[in-house]
């Protein structure tokens, strides 16, 4: 049942702002829709994204398109062919398994928790330096700054440039977001060669003495022969575009959801113990990474829809965490959801974030720093929040609050 829906809805400006009420539809109407006109798929449902996550034979991990937008406004398939390597969230088993066991334990165990003082003081200056501002662009003062700065602590890298950095993150993101040209496409394909190089250099540089950082631990992993220096580079790359692009969305979405409602703000400055909850609530609302590209290396079925080999799936986790038939009241932030971590906004199964903790101890500690630093949080009503075109990432280009400092 699809009569109402349009192949055209998928990358609509007006949908890209504002999608859920067309994540809605899709549910109603076609839990797995195939984009007519184009080899691509929809997953919505919660159940039909969570199959997708178990299915790794069908839907594969690897990126073996990327999309953009057509003249006629379609999303349409670019073939990478032999470009680049698949890695870590890109992988499939067993290469999978090899590239998170290189990172994850270091990720884990021992540098986020070494972080943490650092982030309470990052966080501390970028909400101090926000409160100096009449109207102050959230997004540009905290949520760029805070991520980029631990992400680029914890990989090791030295004499980091964290606007270039940033940039780099975004632009990597932005090849995921499937709402230009193919000339666009083009020139973010080529434009990633600079942060690539600038990578394998430190990795050079940490191979004659590597540091007890992620960065010594990938050039160890090289030395080791687990991996080669393309993968190692792609591992980096990753976790720098993830760990910058993800929990800039986070803070930003987080603090809009706060300036919408006094009630929950002033819950929150009385019983702090909560702020984790309305962590996993934000990021479920507000899925910074909207779906992560499947590609379909054989015929197969889904929800009854058959999906034929070279297609491009997107489950789209978005739309997965508002689903109705998966919990009450899904547009609602509830502080005492009895499972608050129910939710795919970090993915699901083996490809499950390995940042997830390290970008919810951020969230934490700057939101529990700008609650306790302000008496009011509010949107600027002149300058209203502004929206990333991209259908792969749910992030405000800009954010304009209004701070009574306490």
């Amino acid at each position: 049942m699809t009569a109402t829906l349009d192949a055209r809805q998928l990358l609509d400006p007006g949908v890209i702002q504002d999608p859920y009420p067309f994540y809605r539809q899709l549910q109603r109407e076609a839990p797995v829709w195939a984009v007519p006109g184009t080899s691509v798929f929809v997953a919505s449902s919660y159940a039909m994204v969570a199959e997708v996550s178990g299915r790794v034979e069908d839907f594969s991990n690897n990126i073996r398109c990327l999309l953009y937008r057509d003249d006629d406004g379609l999303p349409q398939q670019f073939a990478l062919g032999d470009f680049g390597v698949q890695t870590l969230a890109t992988a499939d088993p067993p290469d999978h398994g090899l590239h998170r066991g290189a990172v994850f334990p270091e990720l884990v165990a021992r540098r986020m928790a070494s972080l943490e003082p650092d982030i309470a003081e990052v966080a501390e200056a970028c909400v101090s330096q926000a409160l100096e501002r009449l109207t102050p662009d959230f997004v540009a003062d905290v949520a760029n700054v805070v991520p980029i700065t631990m992400i680029s602590r914890l990989i090791g890298f030295h004499d980091s440039d964290l606007d270039q950095l940033l940039q780099a993150a975004f632009d990597s993101a932005e090849m995921l977001g499937a709402t230009f040209s193919l000339a666009r496409l083009g020139e973010l394909i080529e434009g990633i060669g600079p942060i690539e190089a600038w990578i394998r250099a430190q990795i050079d540089a940490a191979a004659a003495d590597p540091g007890d950082d992620l960065l010594g631990t990938v050039a160890r992993a090289i030395a080791d022969g687990v991996f080669g220096v393309p993968e190692g580079t792609l591992i980096l790359h990753t976790l720098l575009s993830a760990g910058g692009e993800s929990t800039t969305s986070l803070l930003g979405n987080s603090a809009r959801l706060l300036a919408e409602d006094p009630g929950l703000q002033d819950r929150l400055r009385r019983e702090p113990d909560l702020i984790p909850a309305f962590v996993e609530e934000a990021v479920r609302l507000e899925t910074p990474f909207r779906h992560q590209l499947r590609s379909v290396p054989r015929d197969t079925t889904l929800g009854g829809v058959a999906i034929p080999a070279g297609s491009t799936l997107i489950p789209f986790w978005g739309a997965a965490n508002r689903d109705p038939d998966d919990r009450d009241h899904p547009d609602d932030v509830d502080l005492d959801r009895r499972i608050l971590r129910g939710h795919v906004a970090f993915g699901r199964g083996i490809h499950h974030c390995v940042g997830a903790p390290l970008a919810r101890l951020e969230a934490h500690i700057v939101l529990r720093t700008l609650l306790e630093r302000t008496s009011s949080i509010t949107l600027d009503e002149a300058t209203p929040p502004e929206w990333v075109d991209s259908l792969l990432v749910r992030r405000h280009q800009h954010l304009h609050l209004h701070l009574e400092p306490r």
